[in-house]
């Protein structure tokens, strides 16, 4: 499966972004996805993850009750609407497929597929 994120930009502290991230290829409802951020100087982290059917999901401590990952498996995409954005959340944001299992998943190693990041830029 190939993934495109999408919907980054600058926003002001305490503001929100919706990203969004296309996928292209067979059985995407089969997929748990993630969503990874890297900051600069920064080694990647994870972020949110949703199972198979959207049923389950996951965060990062630190996006909790701010962040929340959705999917569309109709339209084969996944979301991650992010409200009261700190600067800290100033990173390049990736979406991810893993094949394996149909439980959220928040290990870098176990997806397969990375799409292109989408960069987010939170002034203060």
């Amino acid at each position: 499966v190939q993934l495109q994120a999408s919907g980054g930009g600058l926003v002001q502290a305490g503001g929100s972004l919706k990203l969004f991230c296309s996928a292209y290829g067979p059985s995407f409802s089969t997929y748990v996805m993630g969503w990874f951020r890297q900051a600069p100087g920064k080694e990647r982290e994870f972020v949110a993850t949703i199972s198979w059917l959207g049923d389950r999901d996951y965060y990062l401590d630190s996006v909790k009750g701010r962040f929340t990952i959705s999917r569309d498996n109709h339209k084969s995409m996944v979301y991650l609407q992010m409200n009261m954005l700190k600067p800290e959340d100033t990173a390049v944001y990736y979406c991810a497929a893993a094949s394996q299992g149909v439980a959220p998943k928040w290990e870098t190693d176990d997806y397969d597929f990375w799409g292109k990041g989408t960069l987010v830029t939170v002034s203060s």
